[in-house]
Formats: structure tokens, sequence, C-alpha cells
């Protein structure tokens, strides 16, 4: 019997925001902030990686010793009798290096919140899965260096870096992976958790505890802050510096204090009021454009955003394209001269270090998820399959990062620093070329090509079946899968009724319906409702009252619909519950769930699914040129 079980594979994109269901069957669509987490984390790839290429010609050339006495530079903040005095290499560690770990805080919190990891069933794998690819490696590195010094750098290979993970999965993975992304970026979250809790408590040097009780205050009161509602980002900010300073006073590494900070700013799902409080503040300051017009209108579009996912927004591209390589660039540059190199090719540490990440990693990983997975934990995410996992858990071996962090923090003695960090950038090469090998060996040999969800269409627009409005032969085609509860549908934004304003004839709009019955409760009533209504000619004035009402979908509110639109009350109700109009219903899901439809609302332009935005200018430009362009190269 094998111990992968043969997968289809699928994928997911999405729009700027939906309404998102709970169900086992309907799962894994990306956010905005997911996709943007993901872009963002792989284009670092690239300068993290050249960051990493400088540091060491630096360290290997004429530059060597300037490179040296840049990071050996003191720098002080002097405040009255006060001091604060590192060299710029800890600086970056154990300064800067706290944003990137807040940053990663925030995201676990949003995740946790209202992403990938609200439910529980959905993580218990990657739980499961980066718990052992931490636990494996950590007692291979110890079996290779059971004494000694070289003992204290186990922490060493418990990491995994998600930038050069994405980057290097962009470059060897299969061509479309949204799936197996969201999988490995959930697996690394679990990863970072542990991994700061290890820095925390295992290598942080002589605790005061003073200073590590206003540190634990300013935690009470980001939390207080978070729990209250505080709305505005400077206090968090300002709480979050005073944080950082007492943690460092207090002998506790700061990336604990970064990533706990991040753990506790509450993160939420856009509020509709909200959203109409900001469109109706912008409305105000486009008829009148006055300074405190506009103040206003942007106080409003604050408010309506999560501190937690403004932070993001802001410091998320800073942390993955100057912090992470900055941080690269002042620990990587190993002088291999002098031989360091034949020294660290023959040491213990250096081999314990890249074994256990190179090997430890894809058998923690891999074997975890397949037990897991066998013994009814959990299941993979749709499209993706066991290649998939052991490519990614082959590419987790990239500690880098944390690595070196780690590295830094567990040695005092330069040469065995070096070891470390030269046994890191091998596991960094060896990794990425297993990882390569594995998804060839899945394509070629188990044909698992992408791991993703479908991209196109299920079933064709059918003129007998689908609802349509415009002339069933218009040259263009939108067809929207939509949740009459859900307030980000066309019909709620006012994106369908603009587009066929703009472009007349020349579009023909198709809605088929997708009840997320687990978060929108009366969205199948409805969906029924319209579909009752159409069988008397009338879906169109339905579906548009029911938009129009869409806090009021109880039954006695679907029939009184159904009198103001001169229904056969008495038919309409017959039909409501017939079998007929449920096959309909879920002729339409099953259709959404063949074509990746995983969220409401989702486009597709022609047959073609439609991600990012889905406003009206962005939709037309997909409808008028740039869609037929992407589609045409899609396939």
């Amino acid at each position: 019997m094998a111990l992968w079980p043969r997968t289809r594979i699928r994928r997911v994109d999405a729009g700027r925001e939906q309404s998102r269901t709970r169900r086992r069957e309907l799962i894994a669509q990306l956010s905005a902030p997911l996709r943007s987490f993901l872009l963002t984390e792989s284009g670092s790839a690239g300068l993290l990686l050249g960051a990493t290429v400088l540091a060491l010609v630096a360290a290997n050339s004429a530059a060597g010793a300037p490179y040296d006495r840049l990071w050996s530079t003191e720098l002080a903040i002097r405040l009255g009798d006060g001091t604060l005095s590192m060299d710029l290499r800890h600086w970056v560690n154990d300064a800067v290096m706290a944003l990137f770990f807040f940053v990663i805080g925030l995201e676990v919190r949003r995740e946790v919140s209202v992403g990938e990891l609200r439910d529980p069933r959905r993580a218990t794998i990657p739980l499961v899965a980066g718990v052992a690819g931490m636990v494996v490696p950590a007692a291979i590195f110890l079996v290779l260096n059971p004494d000694g010094p070289a003992r204290d750098a186990w922490g060493v290979v418990i990491g995994t870096d998600t930038a050069f993970l994405l980057g290097a999965l962009a470059l060897v993975g299969p061509r479309f992976s949204t799936q197996l992304r969201i999988f490995l970026l959930t697996l690394s979250v679990i990863d970072d958790i542990v991994a700061v809790t290890v820095i925390g408590v295992f290598y942080s040097g002589h605790l005061r505890w003073l200073p590590l009780l206003g540190a634990a205050v300013c935690l009470l009161v980001i939390w207080q802050m978070s729990r209250r509602g505080v709305w505005r980002s400077s206090p968090f900010v300002v709480v979050g510096l005073l944080l950082w300073f007492t943690t460092v006073q207090g002998g506790m590494h700061a990336s604990i204090a970064g990533m706990v900070a991040g753990l506790l700013v509450a993160a939420r799902s856009p509020d509709r009021g909200a959203v109409e409080g900001a469109a109706s503040g912008f409305t105000a300051f486009r008829q009148s454009p006055l300074p405190d017009v506009g103040r206003v209108a942007r106080r409003r579009l604050d408010r309506a955003i999560s501190v937690n996912e403004r932070l993001q927004e802001v410091l998320h591209p800073w942390t993955s394209y100057v912090v992470v390589p900055l941080f690269a660039f002042a620990n990587a540059g190993v002088d291999l001269r002098g031989g360091v190199l034949g020294d660290a090719l023959t040491s213990r540490l250096s081999w314990g270090v890249c074994v256990a990440l190179v090997l430890g990693k894809p058998l923690g990983i891999a074997g975890a998820t397949a037990l897991g997975v066998r013994g009814g934990l959990g299941r993979l995410p749709r499209g993706v399959a066991g290649g998939h996992v052991l490519g990614g858990a082959a590419l987790s071996g990239i500690g880098f990062t944390v690595s070196l962090l780690i590295a830094d923090l567990a040695f005092d003695d330069e040469r065995l620093r070096e070891e470390a960090t030269v046994g890191v950038l091998l596991a960094l090469v060896l990794a990425t070329a297993a990882g390569s090998l594995a998804f060839w060996v899945g394509a070629r040999f188990r044909h698992e090509g992408d791991a993703d969800l479908p991209r196109y269409l299920d079933r064709p627009v059918d003129p007998e079946v689908d609802h349509i409005r415009g002339p069933v032969d218009a040259p263009l085609t939108l067809v929207e899968y939509g949740d009459f509860e859900c307030p980000f549908c066309a019909r709620a934004t006012g994106a369908a009724r603009e587009l066929r304003a703009r472009l007349g004839d020349e579009l023909r709009y198709v809605f088929r319906h997708l009840p997320l019955c687990d978060v929108h409760p009366r969205a199948e009533i409805a969906a029924h409702a319209a579909v009752a209504a159409d069988r008397q000619g009338r879906f169109w004035e339905m579906h548009d009252v029911l938009f129009a009402h869409q806090d009021r979908l109880d039954v006695e509110d679907l029939i009184g619909y159904a009198g103001r639109l001169d229904l056969d009350v008495d038919v309409f109700l017959d039909d409501l519950h017939s079998r007929e109009v449920d096959d309909r219903v879920r002729s339409d899901v099953a259709s959404a769930e063949a074509s990746g439809a995983r969220g409401t609302p989702t486009f597709f332009v022609g047959e073609r699914r439609h991600s990012g935005p889905y406003d009206a200018e962005t939709l037309a430009a997909e409808l008028t040129g740039n869609g037929r362009a992407a589609d045409a190269g899609d396939r």
C-alpha cells in the first residue's frame, strides 16, 4: 500500500476581500493579505541571496578587514546618564531583527484570527509536521554532536527561512504552487513560534528581573489596547519600542518580545458598517475636497482596517527587503581562507548542522505529514500531493536567518560560529538541490504537477441553464460565484452594475450560486428563492431585491419579496423547497468546487479565474484586454 494517497491537482486565488467558508470541502481561499505576504517573502529571496553572496565576497577579499571593522563599530545611544551601546552587528541581530519577529507575530495572529489557522482541523497536519520538523533535526544533530561545546548549537537546525524557502520553491517547484505555499507557510508559522521560544529560553543572557517586569507591563498594555479596540497604530509603536528596550535590558533576546507583541495585536475581518462609513467619507471628500473632510475620510478608512493589517502593510516590505538582507550581509560573511573552509568540511559541527537540516527536516516533516494523514488527524490541502510535501520538506532545510541568529547566540568562539555558518550555507545549497530532485521525481513518476486548484471554469456558460444578464452571445463574459448574504459580492459593491453601464451589450454577466452555509446561515434559502423566482421568469428582479435586503432573508421575508414582485406565491413556496430548485443550486456549488472557487465573490473572466482586486476598473481591464492576454499566457 502506498504511504501517500493520490491527490488531484488544484489551485486557488482570491480578490481583495471575500466571505469565506469554514467547510472542509471549501477551504484554502487565498486572501489578499496572505497573497501579499507570500509575494513579498518570495520577492525578498533574491535580495537575501545577493546580500549573502556579497557578504562572502567581502569577507574573502581585500575588503575583509573593512568588513569586520564595519560590523565591530560601536554605536551608543545616550539619554542623560543612561547609555545603550552595542556594535553594529548586535544592533542588527538584537534590535533590527526584533522588528522582523514582530511582523511574524502579526502574521501569526492574523492567520489564527481570520486566516488559514482559524480552523483547528486545517492546522493539525502543519502543526504536527512543524514540530516533527524541529525535533528530528535536533535529535540528529545531538547524535552527531553528543558532547563538547558544539552540542550547544542544536537550536541552529530547528529553524526554516521562509523567504528563502518561498524563493527556492518559485525557482525549483511546480509552476503553479499556491496550495503548497500555503501549507509551507502554515508550517513555517509553527516553526517560527517554537524557534523564537527556544531563543528566549535557551539562548538569552543573564536575566534581570526588574527590567523584565517592565517588559511584562508593556505586553499587558499592548494586550489591553488591542482588547479595547485602539485603532491608531502610533500607541502600539511607542509601547513596542519601550518593550524592546526593557527586554534587552532584562537580558532576554528581543526576538521573543517582538513575537509576543505581534501576537497580542488583534486582527479582524473588515466590518461592513466600517467599510460603508469609509466609502461615505470618501464620497463626502470627493464632493467637498477640504482638509478636514479628507482627515475624516482617512480616519474612517483606517478604522475599517485592523491595526494588525495596517502595521503589516507598512512593516513587512521593510523587514523583507531591508532587515533580513541586512542581517544576511552582517552575519553570512565568513572568511573561508586560512584553513577555515578545510576545517569546516572536516568538522562534526558543520556536518552535524548540514545533515540535520538537509536530512532531518524532510524526514520529520514528510514523515509526520504522511503518518498524520494516514492516522486521520487531518488531510493535505486540496491539490497538494505526497511528492509536493516531500519537495517542500526538503526546501525547509534552508534554515539561514534563524539558524545564523542562533549560531551567533550559541558561540562566543569565533571558530565554532564560522563552522556552524558553513554548515548552514552548505545546507542551503543541498536542500535546494534535494527539493528540486523531489519535485522532478514527483512530476515524472507520480504525475504530480501543479500544487494548485483549478484555474478555469469547469462548466461552460449555458444560456439554457445559467442566469445571464446581457446578450447571450456577447463577446465578453464575466461569471460571478456569489452568496446573497455576502457583503462583498458584485451587486453589493456595485461593480457589476458599473461594468454593465460601461460595456453595454459587449458584456454578458453570469451569476452562479455559492451559498456559504456555515458563515451565512440564510444564504442557501436565499439562493433557492432566486431560482424559484427564475422559474417564473423573475430571477434578476429577485436577485436585486435579495442583495438590497441582505439582513432580511428569512422565509417570511422571501415570501414578502415574492408578493412584491407579483409572483404566484403558492407556486413560489412549492418551488422554494422543491428537489429541482435544490438540484439547481447544488449544481452551481459543484461547479464552483470543480472550478477552484472557495469564497465569494469569485470571478471568472471568460473561462479564466480572476485573482486580485475586483473593482469595476480592474475587471473592465481584464475583460477588454489584459484578461485575454493572461488567459492565453496561462494556457
